[in-house]
Parts: structure tokens; sequence; C-alpha cells
């Protein structure tokens, strides 16, 4: 579906990068690799600080948490139904998701960790509440859930406090996401867009990673990333050879730990291989100019072709195409010059089975 003439024309003002804490994030700038450490604390302020450092150690460029006012969020009856799965912390949903909740001091103590690190340090609100809480703590950024892309009030309130967004896509139609991108454009032009898939976790036929192309066509030019649920890194490693600006991963010590997003995380061990591996990918993928590597010319030195006398080819005599072969070294010659020289009339010798001299150009 074509995209909105209010939101092209609105996309059609903005840069294509944006600053996201002291880091730039978009085209000629590395891969921007954000550890989700969002629930995998189980709600240990401890744990969450290891997962802090890890994520240092890894590479990372950023961590990201999430809030939750539980009342504000999920029913009564919602909070109140028994939750006995392998991956609970509480007899009943409520109690699982207010474990999962790290109070204001623990969130300062977060950011602080965080910055002595060079780590962006920012979280995913879920409610208005937490939105404010996020506000007086002092995060980089903020993250928009696949939860709430149609979420507009929410949306609109984080928009209007002036920090870059994160948009995650999961579970949403295009047109869903255009109206959620141009209610953020409204009030602030720092945005990033991210494909996702909301399947825990993700099979690789559900993955659809050529939608990545096609966001950065549609919002350009806007950086756009991926945010995944998969259990291993090669999507990871996909998205940045298709030019993801920005990846999110889930992270945590061990995918067999108690809590819900554990076993579709990265462990820190495939978090260091991914950014070593995505370094490789920035390289290889290089910039888009074709052209002669310098390293190159030795080779087609040698191996290249060039203009080369067939037979002995006396002064005098007018030169014809059976007189003209082709052959390596490619230092003399090319190719594609043979019709400016069969016609000419040669002013030296040429022995058979060697180059043919430059100058026969000018004969």
């Amino acid at each position: 579906m074509a995209i909105h003439l209010y939101l092209k024309r609105a996309l059609s003002q903005l840069p294509e990068k944006v600053k996201i804490g002291t880091q730039y994030v978009g085209p000629g700038y590395p891969t921007f690799m954000i550890a989700e450490i969002g629930n995998n604390h189980n709600g240990d302020l401890a744990l969450a600080k290891q997962l802090i450092v890890k994520a240092k150690e890894a590479g990372c460029h950023a961590v990201k948490f999430q809030r939750r006012t539980l009342d504000q969020v999920f029913t009564k009856e919602a909070l109140d139904a028994p939750y006995n799965t392998p991956t609970s912390l509480g007899a009943t949903y409520g109690e699982h998701r207010a474990k999962l909740e790290i109070d204001r001091n623990g969130f300062l103590e977060l950011r602080t960790l965080a910055k002595q690190n060079d780590l962006v340090f920012f979280a995913t609100p879920f409610d208005h509440t937490s939105v404010k809480f996020l506000e007086d703590i002092g995060v980089d950024a903020y993250k928009i859930a696949s939860f709430d892309v149609t979420n507009l009030p929410l949306i609109e309130d984080v928009a209007k406090r002036n920090k870059p967004i994160i948009l995650s896509t999961g579970m949403s139609t295009m047109e869903e996401v255009d109206e959620a991108v141009s209610t953020i454009l409204k009030y602030n032009n720092r945005l990033v867009i991210l494909h996702c898939v909301s399947i825990y976790p993700t099979p690789d036929d559900k993955l659809d990673m050529s939608i990545i192309p096609v966001m950065k066509r549609r919002y350009a030019p806007l950086p756009v990333g991926y945010s995944g649920h998969e259990t291993d890194y090669l999507a990871t490693l996909l998205a940045a050879s298709m030019g993801a600006h920005v990846i999110e991963r889930h992270f945590t010590l061990a995918k067999d730990m108690k809590g819900p997003d554990h076993k579709l995380s990265l462990t820190p061990e495939e978090m260091t291989e991914s950014m070593k591996q995505i370094k490789r990918i920035e390289v290889m993928v290089g910039d888009g100019s074709k052209g002669v590597d310098a390293d190159e010319y030795k080779t087609r030195s040698k191996h290249s072709k060039s203009l080369v006398a067939a037979v002995r080819i006396p002064a005098g005599t007018k030169i014809t195409a059976d007189m003209i072969t082709i052959k390596s070294p490619g230092s003399g010659l090319k190719p594609n010059l043979v019709h400016k020289i069969v016609g000419k009339i040669a002013k030296k010798d040429i022995e058979g089975d060697t180059l043919l001299p430059n100058e026969i150009l000018e004969w």
C-alpha cells in the first residue's frame, strides 16, 4: 500500500542519522547493538548489574530494560489468573510480573553503572506512569514495544518527551506502523524503526527478513533495524548484512534460567561472537562503489587480457583482425580497443606473440 502523502512529506525533511546518548545511528556508523536485558534480571538487581557488565564486555552499545505499572497495563482478572508455567516466578500472573519490576533506586543504580561502562541506558514504558518514571530517572531514549504500536496515546506521550524513540513493529500491519510513525513525527524526528516478529521464539520461516530493505525504502531516510526473538544469532548477522542500523537482542547469562525470555536470548558468548561477526560483515559490505582495488592490480596485471600480435606484422602492413589475438598478461592494450587498431598501417615491425605497442593507436 502506498505511503500517506503527509507521512511522505514529513519523511522528506528528516536527517538520515539519529543521536542516541553519545552515539549516532544511521548510514556510515557501526551497527548499534542493544542488549535487551528486559525481564532477564528476574527481579534481581545484582543480576541486572552483572548483565550490564557482560553487555559491555560483549561489545554492545546500549542496554535496555522494561517498566510497567501493573494495574495500568493489565486487568485485575489478568493479574489474578493462576500462572503455573515452567518460567513462572509467582503463583499468579500478577505476582510473576511484580517480581520482574525494579524500583526507582534500583533503576538509578543501573543507570549509573551503564554510564560508567559508556553504555546507552534506556527502557520500554508500557503505560503513562512508567513514562513519567523513566523521564524522572533520565533515560537516554525510549522504546515503544510492538504491543503498543496501535496505542497512539502512549506513543504521543513518549514522543512529547523529546528523546530518541526506537519503535518495534511486531504483529502490526504496515498501515498501523505508518500511523505510529506519523504520530511520532508530529512531535519528534529522532526515530528508529525496527522490523520485528512477535513470536517467542521465532522460527526461521516466520522471520521475513526481506521486510528490512522494504522498510528502509518506505521510511527513508530514517534509520531502520531489527529486533529478534530467535534462539540463535544467524538472523542477527543476516540483518546486519541487509543494512540494519540497529539490532536489539534479548540478553541472558544462561538460556535455561527461570523466567520468560531466557530461551530466546543471546548469552554473553553468543553476543560476543555476534559482534565479532557483525564487524566482519560491515567490512565485507563496503560502501557500494565499484572499481579496481589497489590490491587487485597485481592480479589484474598478471591474469587479465591484452591485445597481442597473432603473427609477425612487418612495417607497412595493413593490420587485419586475424593478425590480432587476446592473451595475458593484462599490462598491454585492452581488448576493447581492437576496433581502433584494425585497418591501421604498421609503422614498425611487430614480432609475433608480443603485446601490441601502445603507440599503435596513433599510427
